[in-house]
């Protein structure tokens, strides 16, 4: 694969643009503080440790939603209201503070300089199952479109997620590339579906042994979009 091949390029959010995991603990702290307020019952009877355990409980009792994390958050929000014998009517107010600290995000350093670079070179569209909203956080004049989990109807690595974004964009999916950090999510159903793959690595993580590697294996996006301007083969880059 030469990236003359490469028509449009779809990317992974979540610890691809940005890590999730501050993300993750700044919700379970403003949620916390949120409750101590407003709902102090649900703050005592929740805290940080009982709220994830409850949140996990949620998930794995509606497997049905798994594809709609919002949904699965808000109701997370509402069994713990209802459960301290408080008013469930104050979810919608709790789950603003979670949509507001979820679109609250700290870039890669080389994550806006790269995607500003790709951009401009070719196509590029957001593929996510998670529920950042790139409106809010400033940067969907970049993308084409977002594709979600929940618009879709499946997370990924369903094949028909990474086929519906080729469609949106029009370009076969042979001459996409996906880039993404997760092994089987991103790379392994990007790569059943018939599309080329990255593999971004932050982390000097070990490739799986049972997965084929991905086209493409770079640690930053400045990396990648160096690739892409000069007309080279796949490889391990920078």
């Amino acid at each position: 694969m030469v990236n003359s091949s490469i028509r449009a390029i779809t990317f992974d959010l979540d610890d691809t643009l940005w890590p999730f995991a501050p993300i993750g603990e700044r919700i379970e702290n403003a949620l916390h503080a949120w409750f101590t307020e407003h709902s102090p019952r649900t703050a005592e009877r929740f805290p940080i440790s009982e709220m994830r355990a409850l949140r996990e409980r949620v998930f794995t009792e509606f497997p049905e939603h798994a594809h709609d994390l919002g949904l699965l958050r808000r109701l997370s929000i509402e069994r713990a209201l209802h459960e301290s014998g408080d008013d469930p009517a104050l979810a919608s107010a709790a789950y603003a503070i979670f949509f507001h600290e979820r679109n609250r995000v700290d870039f890669y350093p080389d994550a806006m300089p790269g995607l500003q670079r790709i951009a401009a070179q070719r196509p590029i569209a957001a593929l996510t199952n998670g529920n950042a909203d790139l409106a809010v956080i400033g940067i969907a004049s970049l993308f084409r479109f977002q594709l979600g989990a929940r618009e879709y109807g499946a997370p990924k690595p369903d094949s028909g997620f990474f086929q519906e974004a080729c469609r949106r964009l029009g370009v076969a999916p042979d001459n996409v590339l996906h880039v993404g950090d997760h092994p089987h999510m991103d790379v392994q159903g990007a790569a059943n579906a018939g599309l080329h793959t990255c593999w971004i690595d932050r982390g000097d993580h070990h490739w799986p042994n049972d997965l084929a590697p991905p086209d493409v294996h770079v640690t930053t996006l400045t990396a990648l979009a160096a690739w892409l301007e000069s007309g080279a083969s796949s490889g391990n880059l920078p």
